[in-house]
């Protein structure tokens, strides 16, 4: 063993926990993060003056562990209710109304909904869209929304049209 790792073990598994730590970010499989528990308790280990061969028993004892045990719960965790999510991002806004801040037609419009404005087109051979009135947002392309007419804005005070 080199001579500046005797007596800094410590260092070696912490810094081996940091790295496992950051490629299990790249993959997303928790597998590295399994590890780099098993490398963190090593490092620990080291840390109140186990022996190098106590400190390796342990690293694998506690990664097999996690694997074994902990990883499956959390995978199950994770995956529960995929089939039934909520859509994220810009897809969430379909089927929701916003208000039109300028007039939307076949190329260009703006959509006012929770308080951001979005670029909004109808589809072709839709209606276009007045200034202040109601759109149904129905689809998203890229980061246009794609709106058909709704009812007219009931009461809606101008400052909540005008509010960012």
């Amino acid at each position: 063993m080199p001579d500046w790792l005797q007596g800094n073990e410590w260092a070696a598994w912490l810094a081996l926990a940091l790295i496992l730590g950051v490629v299990e970010a790249a993959t997303v499989d928790l597998v590295f993060a399994m590890l780099a528990g098993g490398a963190f308790a090593a490092f620990i280990a080291a840390a109140v003056g186990f022996g190098l061969a106590g400190q390796v028993i342990i690293a694998g004892v506690v990664a097999v562990a996690l694997l074994g045990v902990v990883r499956p719960v959390a995978k199950k965790r994770l995956m529960e209710g995929k089939g039934d999510e909520q859509p994220i991002g810009v897809a969430r806004y379909v089927g929701r109304v916003g208000v039109a801040m300028e007039a939307i037609d076949e190329h260009r419009g703006l959509l006012r909904i929770d308080g951001d404005d979005w670029t909004a087109r109808i589809a072709a051979g839709d209606t276009p869209i007045a200034a202040n009135t109601q759109g149904r947002i129905t689809a998203v392309d890229g980061a246009t929304l794609v709106v058909t007419a709704a009812s007219p804005v009931q009461d809606l005070p101008r400052r909540e049209i005008e509010s960012d």
